[in-house]
């Protein structure tokens, strides 16, 4: 009669003992909680509210002691290294006594013991095992800078503070968020806030499914009014260290922030692509454009591309150079505004001056821009202003005659009307920047918007490893 051996691997017994020791640990860690919150439970039949505060409040110090007890148990070789080669000498260093420190994460606040190596020669000292854990230098670590970041990119710097404070329990300035901010948003550009191409191409291929023509990827542009400061309103107030503006030395200014955005059309629904929003020129917008498609960012080969603007000269121009074969289509709305004033100019506010506009705008709509043309040409003027009104629509309407084949455009299933690009106007700059007493730096105004471009990009996390790559090159 046989029997059946089985091979145990020596690895795998190393590997179950070491997890029932770090589960008896964190048990041990447990019970130490327990008894602490049970002191401090109210004697006689507490209410769900004092149970809850009282959770709440030592919920930190259970959080905490599970990660200090999960980073000795699988860090003990760290711990206790007694020796180190230089990484500059290879001279063998003897480690120096314990240091401790405490570092401030989102689950509290961990205390860390660990050996220190110091080279003489070379002049350079190391802790093994913050390397090891990715310390960042000061007490805040990266994920409560995540946090905070992301809070003070939807909300006002004094409100983010409060708020961070009240949900996680740790206390920071607004002006330790607004240092925090700038610091990772240094030097953004519109790759950094960019999906891959590998991302796009499967937003693209999600809407494609299922159909026979190629899904449409509209391109909007247009600027948003941001209240901007200038930069001689920088100065020292007396017995300060830090710069502030000087309110009393310097006039506001509304700036435009200019920018683009790609979207694609799924039926009624709108799949955002990429969006990028700053206080820059056409020059530089059409910089930053350029960059896009020289990255290959825009799938241009699985998409049908649309462009929507309001006919401002320059856009058409970046557009003809960069994406020749695009659709260009004139904001249906900006039409239509031409011929409201021509309207209330000759006829004013009577009842005929409505049914004309109707009939005009359904017209437009449909796609006979040279009726509407031949239309304003027989139009008697009846003033001066009506007839600038009726010059002004006939130059503005032939011009873009080529942009106005709404019908045409209906039918391949492009948009008339740039609704996508005034929500990313709204969403991006104005609820963040357009604050009550709020004015501006054209820096810090372009790092916020940077920001939250990426978050609507969906490479918020994309930017933040880049902040924690330069941080470890540094």
């Amino acid at each position: 009669m046989g029997y059946a051996a089985e091979v145990i691997v020596l690895d795998e017994v190393r590997a179950s003992q070491q997890r029932r020791v770090l589960r008896q640990q964190l048990h041990e860690r447990f019970d130490r909680w327990l008894d602490e919150l049970e002191a401090q439970l109210p004697e006689s039949e507490p209410t769900l509210s004092q149970v809850s505060q009282t959770i709440r409040a030592l919920r930190q110090s259970l959080t905490a002691g599970v990660a200090e007890t999960i980073i000795a148990h699988n860090h003990k070789e760290e711990r206790h290294r007694t020796h180190l080669k230089c990484v500059q000498c290879d001279r063998l260093l003897k480690a120096r006594p314990a240091v401790s420190r405490t570092v401030r994460t989102m689950v509290g606040d961990v205390d860390l013991e660990r050996p220190y190596f110091s080279c003489r020669s070379c002049q350079l000292g190391t802790y093994p095992l913050d390397e090891v854990l990715g310390l960042r230098s000061g007490r805040m670590q990266l994920d409560v800078q995540q946090a905070a970041v992301d809070l003070a990119s939807e909300v006002p710097y004094d409100t983010a503070s409060t708020l961070f404070g009240r949900l996680s329990g740790i206390t920071l300035s607004r002006e330790r968020l607004h240092t925090l901010t700038n610091q990772v948003s240094e030097g953004l550009s519109v790759l950094d806030v960019a999906p891959s191409r590998d991302e796009i191409d499967q937003r693209v291929a999600q809407v494609a499914q299922g159909r026979f023509r190629r899904p449409v990827l509209v391109m909007g542009i247009d600027g948003a009014s941001v209240p901007s400061r200038p930069e001689s309103a920088r100065g020292r107030r007396p017995g300060q260290a830090r710069y502030r503006a000087r309110r009393a030395r310097w006039q506001h200014e509304w700036r435009e922030a200019k920018g683009f955005r790609f979207d694609l059309l799924d039926g009624e629904r709108i799949v955002h692509i990429l969006s990028w929003h700053q206080l820059q020129n056409e020059h530089d917008l059409g910089k930053a454009l350029k960059r896009v498609k020289d990255a290959g960012v825009i799938p241009e080969d699985t998409v049908r591309l649309c462009v929507v603007c309001d006919g401002a000269e320059w856009i058409g121009k970046h557009v003809q150079v960069l994406f020749p074969t695009a659709c260009q289509v004139l904001d249906y709305s900006h039409g239509s505004e031409y011929l409201h004033k021509v309207a209330k100019a000759q006829y004013g506010n009577s009842l005929q001056a409505l049914e004309w506009v109707e009939a005009t705008l359904t017209r437009l709509y449909m796609g006979q821009v040279g009726t509407v043309l031949g239309g304003l040409r027989r139009m008697q003027p009846t003033s001066e202003e009506a007839l600038k009104a009726i010059d002004n629509c006939w130059v503005y309407l032939s011009e873009h005659r080529g942009r106005t084949q709404y019908r045409t455009f209906r039918r391949g299933g492009s948009p008339l009307g740039s609704g996508g690009m005034e929500s990313s106007n709204k969403c991006i700059c104005h609820v963040r920047l357009k604050r009550s007493g709020a004015w501006w730096y054209e820096e810090s105004s372009n790092q916020m918007l940077a920001l939250r471009c990426a978050k609507y990009n969906g490479t918020f996390d994309q930017v933040f490893a880049r902040h924690q790559q330069r941080f470890r090159e540094a």
